[in-house]
This record gives structure tokens, C-alpha cells and sequence, in this order.
């Protein structure tokens, strides 16, 4: 087991183990930086808000977070949604399901057959509509056979508001 965390160098396992403590506080919360510096083995607080503002904190605490979620609290989600399916209401059960079929990579509401088909008779269909108003426009008619006519300016039309407005 130590040698898959060697081998996981992210950004809070490369911290020594003030800056390690730090971020684990950081992550409980409700510490005072008097109390983290206490722990951290620093002589002031300064020195905490001083951590906290240089450039390996924030990947740290973002990495430490990811190890968290999927080591403690990814278990604690699985149960929850577990005894969720057991709820009264129809809709909850059925967003656990779902959760729980996601998480284990067996659902995903991004990319269905079904979906992906849709979505490529739409782009299909788009397309035609955009090729048939570069039409219309190129030759000056309406596929109904209406002539479109372009004949103001942007300065015709400002005048046409300011004799509106007398």
C-alpha cells in the first residue's frame, strides 16, 4: 500500500508534513490560524496566512480534496444513495438509481444511441435550413417566391425614427 502512494506524487504528498497538516486543518475547517500554527509547529498565525497564499496551496488542498472524496466520502454517497431507493417518493428513488448507475459508469445522460441519433438529425436539419437562407439571401427570394429587399441604411433609419419622434 505505501508504494502506490509513492508512486501518486500529486501536489499535497510532495508538502512536507506542516504544510500536509495545514491543509488537512484547512479542510476540517473551524480551526483559528492561532490553533493551526500551534499544531503546525509555527511561532505566529502570520505564517499560516502567509501558506495559505503561496503557490502550492490551493493544488494541494484541490488534490487532498480528490483523495478525500474518493476514499471516505465516495463510500458515504454510495450508502446514502443505497438507502435512497427505499424512499417514499418515486422521483428520489429514481435519482439514486440513476446516481448509483452513473457511478459505476453503467448510465450516462450525456451519450445514449438514441440521443446521439437526435442530436445528428438536428445538426442534419439545421444544416439545410442554413444552405436554403444562403440561398434566399444569394438570389434575393423566399423559397416562397417573395422578393426580399434590402433598401435602407443605417442612416435612413435614423432618420425615419427622428421624424417619428417630431
Amino acid at each position: 500500500m505505501k508504494s502506490h502512494k509513492k508512486s501518486r506524487l500529486g501536489p499535497f504528498s510532495k508538502l512536507n508534513k506542516a504544510q500536509r497538516t495545514l491543509i488537512r486543518l484547512d479542510f476540517e475547517g473551524n480551526h483559528k490560524n492561532s490553533e493551526i500554527a500551534y499544531q503546525i509547529g509555527v511561532k505566529n498565525s502570520t505564517t499560516v496566512s502567509h501558506w495559505r497564499a503561496r503557490d502550492w496551496y490551493q493544488p494541494a488542498m484541490e488534490d487532498y480534496m480528490k483523495m478525500q472524496v474518493n476514499t471516505t466520502y465516495q463510500v458515504k454517497a454510495v450508502q446514502t444513495c443505497y438507502k435512497l431507493l427505499k424512499a417514499k417518493s418515486e422521483m428520489v428513488r429514481l435519482q439514486a438509481a440513476t446516481s448509483l448507475l452513473k457511478m459505476a459508469g453503467l448510465f450516462s445522460d450525456n451519450s445514449t444511441p438514441e440521443l446521439d441519433k437526435a442530436k445528428l438529425r438536428k445538426l442534419n436539419a439545421d444544416a439545410d435550413v442554413s444552405e436554403a437562407k444562403a440561398r434566399q439571401l444569394k438570389e434575393g427570394t423566399s423559397l416562397d417566391g417573395v422578393t426580399i429587399q434590402f433598401v435602407r441604411s443605417d442612416r435612413e433609419e435614423e432618420k425615419d425614427s427622428e421624424n417619428d419622434q417630431s
